[in-house]
């Protein structure tokens, strides 16, 4: 007999283990440099064909938007597809509207990509119906079995049509800033100045978020998608009625206060911060779910139930009007968190472990009180620049202090103290509201000099 061959050194297995790690590195570093590449390409393109319309400001933003999609492109590559998609299809919308005579804006009823896809409303309303589709896999996903699955082509084919919404939504928003200069002398801004354009904005950022701690923690956040991106679609569903009810797609001059260059710092640096909140909101949904999943709660079934009904019924009893359609849209809200509690036993089995979930609240809630800090600042100095002080005790101003105070006590609670548990989802669920009112109910029902989107 023949002895067995000994045993592989651990330097040998070692690189057995290891084998096609180089190359890989290689392949990740040359993507990481040619997107880099591209994008500075993109950026000093930009900037020659377009530097008559930028002043100092908007030069040194372009320039500085370059460098950070670098660094988070080289970090996270799905960000790369998602930058070269978006820029791909702006692109050729833009080349879509040039004619013979020049660009020119009927030029979208002429051509079929346009019409159907490029131009801005095309793409947003295309982002709606990829955010529904998105939904729909997500829950096809999570109910494709009892056990939290980490490879499901179901999930992916839900991820893929998630990064497709927000890509398209994005599209939109850049056509819709080339339209805007179309439209003739003072009139180009950049889409993020009244309640239409912010929402579409709100809308992307939330999903890209999601798509970000989806691919951080793998497959044990997957089936998150089912609860964040109903949420999601509500806001879309809203656009679409501010849209058709209001007119609000419609492209307006700029009111002299937003004339500012503040205004692309402050606003998207505010929704990065109400997209981490949201999102914040729907993971306390989730840890709730897991933590009373074994409970009765007839009670509190019979009243989402009841609230839901008795709101849905209102525009049907009372005269039409904004303040009806909100009722019916939290009647809507209240059938379906009903639904979900009522499913709350097959859902905790489906959904992330709530160690996950509390963990994740943390550091969603903490990204979302940086950013909102910081664009709290922000607007001190945009409100100095355009009224002359730092602050006003304008009714948006006053609540966004009460958002930044509501989240500064439950962060300070969770480190300091160390509070965990029912309280701090419930007053994340909380949170969201409070943030809701300061974004939506100010413009409402208070007004005020933030007031650029009133129903």
């Amino acid at each position: 007999m023949t002895a067995p061959p000994p045993p592989p050194t651990p330097a040998l297995a070692q690189r057995t283990s290891t084998h096609g790690a180089p190359k890989r590195t290689t392949i990740s570093r040359l993507c990481n440099a040619g997107f880099v590449l591209l994008t500075c390409a993109a950026s000093l393109w930009t900037w020659w064909h377009y530097a008559a319309a930028l002043d100092a400001y908007e030069t040194a933003l372009l320039l500085g938007s370059a460098l950070l999609i670098s660094v988070l492109g080289c970090n996270w590559r799905p960000l790369q597809g998602f930058a070269i998609s978006t820029a791909t299809l702006s692109l050729l919308a833009i080349t879509l509207y040039k004619t013979p005579n020049g660009p020119d804006l009927q030029q979208a009823q002429n051509s079929w990509a346009l019409q159907y896809a490029l131009s801005s409303q095309s793409a947003i309303l295309w982002m709606g119906v990829l955010f529904a589709l998105a939904t729909t896999f997500y829950w096809l996903a999570l109910w494709q079995t009892a056990q939290r699955a980490e490879h499901s082509p179901l999930s992916s084919i839900a991820r893929t049509l998630t990064w497709a919404a927000c890509c398209m939504a994005l599209t939109g928003s850049l056509v819709r800033w080339y339209e805007s200069h179309l439209l003739g002398a003072g009139m180009g801004h950049i889409p993020i100045s009244n309640l239409y354009e912010v929402l579409i904005l709100f809308c992307w950022m939330t999903a890209v978020l999601y798509l970000y701690y989806e691919a951080e923690y793998a497959g044990r956040m997957r089936h998150m998608g089912a609860l964040v991106l109903p949420l999601i679609c509500a806001t879309v569903g809203f656009l679409f009625w501010y849209s058709v009810n209001y007119q609000a797609h419609a492209i307006e001059p700029l009111v002299p206060a937003l004339q500012s260059w503040w205004m692309k710092l402050h606003v998207p640096a505010n929704f990065i911060g109400y997209g981490a909140f949201a999102l914040a909101a729907m993971l306390a949904f989730a840890w709730l779910i897991q933590h009373h999943a074994q409970r009765k709660l007839s009670w509190t079934l019979a009243t989402l139930w009841l609230l839901g009904i008795a709101l849905c019924a209102t525009p049907f009893a009372f005269q039409h009007n904004a303040t009806n359609h909100i009722a019916l849209y939290a009647g809507l809200l209240a059938v379906w968190v009903a639904v979900l509690v009522s499913l709350r036993q097959p859902l905790a089995r489906r959904l992330p472990d709530a160690p996950i979930l509390e963990e994740l609240m943390y550091k969603t809630i903490a990204l979302g009180f940086a950013f909102f800090t910081i664009a709290t600042i922000l607007g001190a100095l945009w409100a100095a620049q355009a009224w002359g002080g730092y602050w006003s005790w304008d009714p948006k101003e006053t609540w966004a202090l009460i958002v930044w105070l509501n989240y500064a006590a439950w962060l300070h609670l969770r480190l300091v103290k160390g509070l965990h548990g029912p309280v701090l989802a419930w007053w994340a669920l909380a949170g969201l509201v409070i943030t809701t009112f300061a974004f939506l109910g100010v413009n409402l029902f208070l007004g005020g000099l933030h007031s650029y989107g009133q129903l």
